[in-house]
């Protein structure tokens, strides 16, 4: 099921790369949260997207937004994917895939004839109240970073 701009954002908590528990409900009344859910660490997309989320992390937070990403990778990888590439923002490792169900980007997709599935590259913006403002689903990295930003920018107006 896909999540809709209005509704309330599903809670989660989920281990970063330094395999500390994060809890986005924890921002609740202070920050505006950006979760962007991507297919996989190091691969040529997911780090110019990640890393382009990353460069930008300040204005976001001159924004009051904390911006946290997410992937079915496991911690370990999440943390050489990080070092490897100077990343500023959190990742979250949903190795079970249960966040990205509740979120609605684990979707199946036809490859070479065969059903398979994987985390369509998605961003949500969630307002202080934990309201989702923006379900993007599908979305294409080039630009990604400063259309959302424009987005976050709109929030407090």
């Amino acid at each position: 099921m896909l999540l809709k701009p209005g509704q309330m954002a599903p809670h989660f908590t989920l281990p970063d790369a330094d395999m500390e528990t994060v809890d986005p409900g924890s921002y609740l009344g202070s920050k505006h949260v950006v979760l962007l859910f991507y297919p996989k660490d190091g691969t040529p997309c997911c780090t110019r997207e990640v890393t382009d989320f990353s460069d930008h992390e300040a204005d976001f937070r001159r924004r009051d937004c904390v911006l946290i990403g997410i992937s079915r990778d496991d911690c370990l990888k999440h943390a050489e994917f990080r070092d490897k590439e100077g990343i500023a923002i959190p990742l979250l490792s949903d190795a079970e895939g249960a966040v990205c169900k509740q979120y609605g980007v684990w979707q199946a997709k036809e490859v070479d004839g065969h059903r398979k599935y994987g985390i369509v590259r998605s961003t949500f913006i969630i307002d202080r109240d934990g309201v989702i403002r923006h379900a993007l689903y599908n979305v294409n990295y080039k630009g990604h970073a400063q259309e959302v930003l424009a987005l976050v920018k709109e929030l407090d107006k």
